[in-house]
């Protein structure tokens, strides 16, 4: 068995920074980290593997510090990372992006399941998953809580929903996108650290995956950022200070007239 594991490279969620001009993310400076909902679906793709056998490849599009989340992946206990950069990558939305991770794993070959974490804690969208699964004309299913069996040429679910769970049963190879519950990530190990350490992370980049130039990137993205602004917070408050009988008296009366002025009372 073959599974393929997506992550993202992320800024520190309180380092996310973005430029107004251009309606992208800031990343040169920022310390960055594993996606932590992609922890959650590396772990799984690891315990399916020590179950069933095969085998574990996580690849990640980004710049080339993005090998630093791979060799991570790798401590945890995936078999190999793959890295797919270039410049002609840069600014792609979550189309584009899609695109390019799902012909990468077009080259990889045969596989049976391709796991995701439910979003990234940058973008925030849940929408690159799904993606995947549609350039690749595959079944998906989010949000999935738990495995109960994969065999027999078949994968079974629990998904979860408002009101519970709901039983799915898809024909492999499919794409799942996996929720926290799913399981808890283990540490890395230092016989792990020395493995990624030691190993090569290889780059794949368009011209190796035979993209096109304006399939990617800016050009390839269909999504349009029109103006990104931090809104300004104006409030205005009115102080009453009741330090004895009759400032209480007063006060009492502005805060029901207050109220009346707004039809509140």
């Amino acid at each position: 068995m073959r599974i393929i594991v997506p992550i993202k490279q992320v800024p520190e969620t309180s380092a996310v920074r973005l430029d107004e001009q251009t309606g992208t993310m800031i990343r040169e400076g920022v310390e960055a980290i594993v996606n932590p909902l992609d922890l959650y679906a590396i772990e799984l793709a690891i315990q399916l593997r020590e179950q069933l056998g095969g085998e574990v490849v996580s690849i990640s599009m980004g710049p080339p510090k993005a090998a630093t989340s791979l060799r991570e992946a790798v401590a945890m206990g995936c078999d190999r990372g793959v890295l797919l950069s270039d410049k002609a990558f840069a600014g792609s939305d979550t189309w584009a992006t899609s695109y390019v991770l799902s012909e990468a794993i077009r080259r990889i070959g045969v596989f049976d399941l391709v796991i995701c974490g439910e979003r990234a804690t940058d973008g925030d969208t849940g929408q690159v998953g799904p993606g995947i699964a549609a350039f690749l004309n595959l079944p998906v299913v989010t949000y999935v809580a738990k495995v109960d069996s994969v065999d027999n040429g078949t994968c079974r679910v629990r998904r979860r929903v408002e009101d519970g769970y709901e039983l799915l049963e898809a024909s492999l190879p499919v794409v799942l996108t996996v929720v926290k519950e799913i399981a808890n990530p283990r540490l890395p190990t230092l016989r792990g650290k020395q493995r990624a350490k030691a190993g090569d992370i290889p780059v794949w980049d368009a011209e190796l995956l035979n993209l096109q130039a304006g399939q990617t990137g800016l050009s390839g993205s269909p999504t349009r950022v029109v103006k990104i602004f931090k809104p300004k917070l104006a409030r205005r408050c009115e102080k009453l200070n009741a330090l004895d009988e009759q400032g209480v008296e007063l006060a009492a009366d502005r805060c029901v007239e207050f109220l009346r002025e707004r039809n509140l009372l």
